[in-house]
């Protein structure tokens, strides 16, 4: 997997997953919602832990400044 995921993206990912994951836990949001919510903000950090998107992939997404090298 190369690296689609850049520095801002990542800060971004972890504030929504971090929002999302209050709103979980302080009961705001409760129910089927409440765990959308909290599945929300799994996959937001576990992509920014990788720095891989999925969703990227299909649309030629790539918000990593960093130029990789490409496998022969």
């Amino acid at each position: 997997m190369k690296t689609n995921i850049g520095t801002t993206d990542r800060i971004i990912r972890v504030i929504i997953a971090a929002i999302l994951a209050i709103l979980y836990f302080t009961n705001v949001v409760t129910g089927t919602w409440g765990i959308v919510f909290l599945v929300g903000a799994i996959v937001l950090l576990l992509t920014t832990l990788t720095g891989f998107c999925g969703l990227y992939k299909p649309f030629g997404i790539n918000t990593c400044k960093v130029k990789q090298p490409e496998k022969q």
